[in-house]
């Protein structure tokens, strides 16, 4: 019995190869969205903690400067004096890559290539290579003159070597980067700020510090896949749907014929399992396409935001592919149950019966009402009451979902409408026969009405923050050269060159500390006409700049007052014994850490040691003033950047930023397409009957194709409409809610008419073409099979 029915479930699907098709190619594409996305993820992840491994990031603690970037090599010869058991580490780039030196008879266990698995330590010390992946290898392969060991656990875009051939290849004799603390120290030992004061401890974290900044980035990407996936589900949801429809008089028979419902209901969802694998198998293999075409862009955005290095080549990791798989039969199990509940909880007679069916779904669709409200509702509460980044993905997930399901409702009571004002037969034929195709087509249609809100959303936040961005640029990149120095005694010689051939000096000084609880940087500022007319704030007090120039007052960034709970006039304690008011917040797009700025003369009386190697020079004449530190001063020309160059580089990693985002909304927008068409072309098969009668009265079979593309344009225009107003919502929640939580900055909304007008008439577009063949179909019947419809007595 089992594989006779085994059987007649298997001859619907041979029967309708188009409706196996639609069911397979939704779960494939609904995956491919999804496990593409964590392909991405879990690469980057996995270069995180490769970098993290090999480099002792977040496995120790790390004693760092507290001013600039280097220690000197008595600071470190003191504490191992005073029995601190610290190993040095020296890091520098060539050529784009992260050339790190490590000591491996002072480093901690385990740390670096040696010993671990590979080279033991005496060859290491008497041949002294440099150890780094395949790719890095061939980019250092003709800049360096040391001996070249290819590690694959390297991470990407870094080479690790001795700590004396590092300092000699980035010519940083006696300097050092920082230094790893040894989890066991000596009982006894002297305090750090006794032995090094200028150095600060960081404590480890227990994992890689790039990885937890990056959160926000890959939770904004799963995020996207998420709703990808969701707009694929609509299109197994009405491929199940329509199956099971028309296999109701099988099920009938099947049961009659003394199938156990259970066991009929366990056969049906087995079938689905199976497709679901199959359909998650060639959807993994299209996310390894789509991860390999996104990872560059990637690789380039988190580089440029924060730093971190992320392997180029995709790996076929575990952690991606089986979450797909997973998700693909998670998807399926969604999709089916409604269908088989209907099956296992309908009477044996009445599930063949038409009206039983349609009252289910009548049913079906006022539980669908009360869920749009319900979740609509809960997004306005999350929106007024709720806090933290997973509460603004919730928002979002309630207003989508929620839209989307009151979709159909919306749709059918504005087709009632236009019927009531139809004027002649065919007019209002055409307004009702569009109500009784719309819950055939209320599924693609959800999937079009989210991939038109995303788009509109983030194309919305992607250009508002593109125009605060450019203005933020222009304000903060004011200096028309920017300087670097190699140390100290050039940086002081350097101010007196320029002194008289520039209106303004701006030192750019900082040190890393804790403001409220939280790592920041303090910044010194020369107060002058730079920062007076060209620095806009979010909130400022009355003479904010006069406050500040007499240390009265500090600046913060949003990123520091949001994160801390400040606001303009709370308190900062900037050290234990200087205490200032906050004068102005001010907005810094593109940073991640908190800020605080006080005027130099503050800042010298904080952090006396702390020396500016770099500077932003006012000129009106930039040119000359290059040319003059070449040939005079001697700085090369690499030392020195003009804004344009600054400009350019802040512009070009934004825009990398948001080639991901792109490229997904036009695969979100392109699955939303073949919904369309799947179910226009599924339908058509069924539309004989319907119009048939149409025919028989007078309409021709041009005419009803020609009215079966307008049905679909009439639905995409009407969709779109609607898809509007939700995309401004989804603007406004990611501008105030996801990106504040996220990023700790809030840009400000701005509106794109054009844009939404160049979106609506791609969804049009797309709807002719979805529309067009099952158009064509339908307008090509042969009139005998339009006669046969009346063979029955129809």
């Amino acid at each position: 019995m089992t594989a006779a029915t085994l059987a007649a479930l298997w001859s619907h699907w041979r029967r309708n190869p188009l409706q196996l098709f639609t069911l397979i190619a939704g779960l494939a594409l609904a995956t491919a969205l999804w496990s593409g996305v964590q392909a991405v993820n879990s690469e980057a992840r996995a270069s995180y903690d490769t970098a993290a491994a090999t480099l002792g990031e977040g496995q120790y603690d790390q004693l760092l400067p507290t001013a600039g970037d280097t220690i000197p090599e008595g600071t470190f010869i003191a504490l191992r004096r005073a029995g601190w058991i610290v190993g040095p580490v020296v890091e520098g780039q060539i050529a784009g890559v992260r050339l790190v030196g490590i000591d491996p008879l002072t480093a901690p266990g385990g740390l670096g290539p040696v010993g671990n698995g590979g080279m033991d330590l005496p060859q290491f010390l008497a041949e002294q290579p440099v150890f780094a992946n395949a790719a890095t290898a061939a980019k250092l392969q003709t800049l360096i003159d040391a001996p070249i060991v290819i590690a694959p656990a390297t991470a990407p875009d870094t080479a690790i070597t001795d700590i004396f051939v590092a300092q000699r290849l980035l010519n940083g004799q006696g300097q050092l980067s920082r230094l790893i603390v040894s989890p066991d120290q000596p009982l006894g030992q002297p305090p750090l700020a006794q032995i090094a004061p200028d150095l600060t401890r960081r404590a480890a974290q227990g994992g890689s510090d790039v990885g937890r900044l990056t959160d926000s980035f890959h939770l904004n990407l799963t995020a996207f896949g998420l709703l990808s996936f969701a707009v694929g589900i609509f299109i197994v949801h009405g491929a199940i749907g329509l199956a099971f429809e028309q296999r109701r008089t099988m099920i009938r028979t099947l049961r009659a014929l003394g199938m156990p419902l259970r066991r009929l209901v366990m056969l049906m969802a087995s079938e689905l399992m199976v497709f679901a694998l199959i359909g998650g198998l060639i959807g993994v293999c299209l996310g390894y396409l789509v991860a390999a075409s996104l990872l560059p862009d990637v690789a380039a955005t988190l580089k440029g935001l924060y730093g971190a290095q992320v392997s180029g080549t995709l790996q076929l990791r575990p952690s991606w592919w089986l979450s797909g798989m997973g998700i693909s039969v998670l998807g399926t199990g969604i999709a089916a149950t409604g269908a088989l509940l209907s099956v296992a909880r309908m009477p044996l007679l009445a599930s063949a019966q038409p009206r039983a069916w349609a009252t289910a779904r009548g049913n079906a669709r006022r539980i669908q009402v009360m869920v749009s409200l319900g979740l609509l509702l809960i997004a306005g509460l999350l929106a007024v009451f709720g806090e933290g980044l997973i509460m603004g993905f919730g928002l979002l997930a309630c207003l989508l979902i929620g839209a989307a399901l009151a979709l159909p409702l919306v749709l059918d009571v504005t087709l009632r409408m236009a019927q009531r004002f139809a004027k002649g037969v065919t007019a209002q034929w055409f307004w009702a026969d569009t109500r009784q195709q719309l819950p055939g087509l209320s599924l693609a249609l959800m999937a079009l009405l989210l991939a038109m809100a995303a788009n509109v959303g983030v194309s919305t936040m992607v250009s508002s923050f593109r125009l605060t961005f450019t203005g933020f640029l222009d304000q903060r990149l004011a200096s028309e050269l920017y300087v670097s120095t190699e140390n100290a005694a050039q940086a002081t010689a350097l101010e007196e060159f320029v002194a008289p051939r520039t209106s303004e000096i701006l030192p750019r000084l900082y040190v890393e500390t804790e403001l409220a609880g939280l790592p920041a940087e303090i910044y010194s500022a020369r107060i002058g006409r730079t920062y007076r007319e060209n620095w806009q704030f979010l909130a400022e007090a009355p003479q904010v700049w006069d406050r500040v120039a007499a240390g009265e007052a500090v600046l913060v960034n949003e990123q520091l007052a949001r994160r801390a709970g400040l606001w303009v006039g709370d308190d900062l304690a900037l050290a234990t014994d200087v205490v200032l008011p906050i004068a102005g917040v001010f907005g810094d797009y593109g940073n991640p850490m908190g800020q605080a700025m006080v005027s130099e003369d503050l800042f010298n009386a904080l952090h006396p040691t702390a020396q500016s190697t770099q500077f932003g020079l006012r000129t009106d004449d930039p040119q000359g003033l290059r040319d003059a530190l070449i040939r005079d001063f001697g700085l090369s020309d690499q030392s020195i950047t003009d804004q344009a160059q600054i400009k350019a580089f802040s512009l070009s990693v934004f825009e990398r930023t948001f080639t991901v985002t792109a490229a997904l909304n036009i695969l979100t927008l392109s699955v939303a397409g073949f919904a369309i068409f799947m179910s226009l072309l599924t339908l058509a098969a069924m539309r004989v009957p319907q119009l048939a009668p149409a025919w028989a009265l007078g309409l021709t079979r041009r005419r009803l194709g020609q009215l079966e593309l307008i049905r679909a344009v009439v639905l995409a225009v009407l969709t779109a409409l609607l898809a509007l107003p939700l995309g401004l919502a989804l603007a406004w929640v990611l501008l105030a809610v996801v990106n504040v939580e996220a990023f700790g900055w809030r840009l400000p909304m701005y509106v794109f008419p054009r844009d939404y007008a160049v979106l609506g008439l791609f969804a049009l577009v797309a709807a002719v073409l979805a529309a067009a063949w099952p158009a064509r179909r339908l307008a090509h019947t042969p009139p005998a099979d339009l006669l046969k419809v009346f063979a029955n007595g129809r």
